[in-house]
């Protein structure tokens, strides 16, 4: 199985949110935390954002397990 890291752009292009949301969001551990590529450098697992906004999408619908 094969992972991606996707960049802060990638993230907020997928999800719609800001730059400051996503960090607030992950500081209040409402999504996922990133993984650390150098002193100042982040990226998210690709399958932990598609999880998450998978998510969202079953608590519109009712979904929500």
């Amino acid at each position: 199985m094969s992972m991606k890291l996707i960049r802060i752009k990638e993230v907020m292009d997928r999800t719609g949110l800001g730059r400051s949301t996503v960090y607030k969001y992950m500081n209040l551990g409402l999504f996922p935390k990133p993984i650390k590529l150098g002193t100042r450098a982040v990226a998210w697992v690709e399958s932990e954002v598609v999880a998450w906004i998978q998510l969202g999408i079953e608590c519109r619908d009712g979904e929500s397990t």
